[in-house]
């Protein structure tokens, strides 16, 4: 399986000044090259080349890099003919369709630059890297990272790396080819986990990670943005920007830890994971006004992105299941009733009398349908690709 590995590069002042020069000029190349592309509505990398290699290679680009720019923009403008196939940009004269196909792709300045291992090289054990630049070979360029991520690089690195900067910070994104477990095709049973917004998660073994704490912290986190938002001053936008990747680190901290538990406990006892299929959960939901902040904002995809990687990665099986009525259903007679449900924690069977936490109940339900769908071999694949770890 694939799995990315992200490092905090730290420049010197010199160093972070030509990583932005190259930067910059590989995407002021790739805009340029972008726009001849629409121009000619050209965009194999083969024609590509054949157009602009000459010109990138005089705007300062050496071989590698300029391929490397052929290559973003040709496959942008394949990533484009795909959504528009699929219908993912609405239909032809469309506001959205128009927009995207009535002008050239642009590229941020600080946006991804690929790097191959011809003109980037790791030395892992000291930390540093050797990567080109537009100013010549740069040596000895420091980085730092977690010491379990950076075993994981050590061993499997594969491919590819991507040079970025956000939010002023310099990141390098490589891809590692991870050995999947021997995967287990004779689950013992299904957990059962129920998301949600007061319990994060609840597992059919009685587990719950409450996130009442979280909630609490996030509502804070709301009231500071809102306050910085009507302040609108420069310090105020700065210390905005540093207190939203604060929140977006914690969340996914979070996630990888409520992740981490549940898969553990699948692999433990030998048995599948089941969950929700939340496709549209957004659409459907109808929640009291105060509540669609907290469910809008509630990172549900992520959180299944990491149960999913980490479950392919240890060989435990992953279904999806209908969520249709898992909160109103009975577990012990199946009788389904919107009263069934007098609380958000309480569950009361109007037929069979079962009194139960009303989330453990939901969990009991999804392990059932998981199991269900198991048999009837609809089990699901976890993706190729996860979200940097």
């Amino acid at each position: 399986m694939k799995l990315v590995v992200q490092v905090k590069l730290l420049p010197t002042p010199e160093q972070a000044s030509a990583l932005e020069a190259t930067l910059h000029t590989c995407n002021e190349a790739a805009n340029r090259l972008s726009a001849q592309a629409y121009e000619h509505q050209v965009t194999s990398r083969a024609r590509l080349q054949a157009m602009a290699y000459g010109e990138l290679k005089a705007r300062g680009l050496s071989a590698q890099p300029a391929l490397h720019v052929l290559r973003k923009v040709a496959d942008a403008y394949t990533t484009l003919k795909a959504n528009l196939k699929a219908g993912n940009l609405g239909k032809p004269g469309s506001k959205r369709h128009t927009k995207a196909t009535g002008k050239p792709i642009t590229f941020r300045k600080d946006a991804a630059q690929p790097y191959d291992d011809r003109c980037l090289s790791w030395q892992i054990p000291e930390r540093t890297v050797s990567i080109w630049t537009t100013t010549g070979r740069m040596k000895n360029l420091a980085f730092t990272g977690q010491d379990d991520q950076l075993a994981v690089l050590a061993a499997h690195r594969k491919g590819e790396s991507d040079l970025l900067r956000r939010d002023g910070q310099w990141y390098l994104i490589a891809t590692c080819d991870i050995p999947e477990a021997r995967a287990n095709t004779h689950p013992a049973g299904f957990l059962g986990v129920d998301l949600g917004i007061v319990n994060i998660a609840s597992t059919s073994t009685g587990t719950r990670h409450c996130g009442r704490r979280m909630n609490r912290r996030r509502e804070a986190d709301r009231k500071l943005r809102s306050k910085l938002q009507k302040k609108n001053t420069k310090s105020a936008k700065r210390r905005a920007r540093k207190h939203a990747g604060k929140e977006a680190r914690r969340a996914r901290d979070i996630n990888h830890k409520i992740s981490k538990s549940i898969v553990a406990e699948a692999e433990r006892t030998a048995q599948g994971i089941a969950l929700e299929d939340l496709t549209g959960i957004r659409e459907r939901a109808r929640l009291r006004k105060p509540q669609r902040v907290t469910l809008h904002s509630w990172s549900f995809r992520q959180l299944g992105t990491f149960i999913a990687y980490k479950a392919q990665r240890a060989g435990v099986p992953l279904v999806h299941v209908n969520p249709a009525n898992t909160s109103r259903e009975c577990s012990r007679c199946h009788h389904v009733d919107k009263r069934n449900r007098p609380s958000q924690a309480v569950f009361t069977c109007r037929s069979c009398g079962f009194v139960e936490h009303a989330d453990l109940n939901a969990s009991h339900n999804i392990a059932d349908r998981g199991w269900m769908a198991w048999v009837r071999g609809a089990e699901s694949q976890a993706p190729a690709l996860t979200l940097i770890a």
